[in-house]
């Protein structure tokens, strides 16, 4: 793992991916932190991201972007044997960075943070690739802080 991150080349890469379309907002997310942290995490975690954009599968629920910031907590922070009280520490910053969101954005909810707009309109593709950017960086903070890796403010 790295010791230093950067988290403007962490935005502009996440949002990046998402505005050329290579990856959507969940995907664009997992493959930056993986790319920026240069971590071991398997590829598959990318595609594990594949059903969560445009709210869960297209069913506008949680916002895609924030399930991607989620994933990458679940990979540092979450537990991999039943009962290891290590799942509070996922879910603590997981909720952090739920938070986060909501105060920034008072909604999770993609039905109502696209509400009126075109799916793949501009104004939609700008709000997303802000979210994407975002989310990357304030999952890259987290991440950051948790492991004592030093970023730029």
């Amino acid at each position: 793992m790295v010791i230093r991150i950067n988290l403007e080349d962490i935005r502009k890469e996440a949002e990046g991916y998402y505005a050329n379309g290579e990856y959507y907002c969940s995907e664009a997310i997992v493959a930056t932190i993986r790319n920026q942290f240069q971590v071991d995490m398997p590829l598959e975690a990318i595609a594990m991201a594949s059903g969560f954009p445009v709210g869960v599968g297209g069913a506008k629920c949680i916002c895609g972007a924030v399930s991607g910031g989620i994933i990458c907590i679940g990979y540092f922070f979450g537990r991999t044997e039943a009962k290891d009280l290590k799942v509070n520490d996922a879910l603590k910053l997981a909720k952090e960075l739920h938070d986060y969101f909501v105060t920034k954005n008072n909604v999770l909810c993609c039905r109502v943070l696209v509400k009126d707009m075109i799916l793949g309109s501009e104004t939609h593709m700008k709000q997303c690739i802000s979210f994407t950017g975002d989310i990357a960086v304030k999952t890259a903070e987290i991440i950051a802080r948790e492991f004592n890796i030093e970023y730029n403010v």
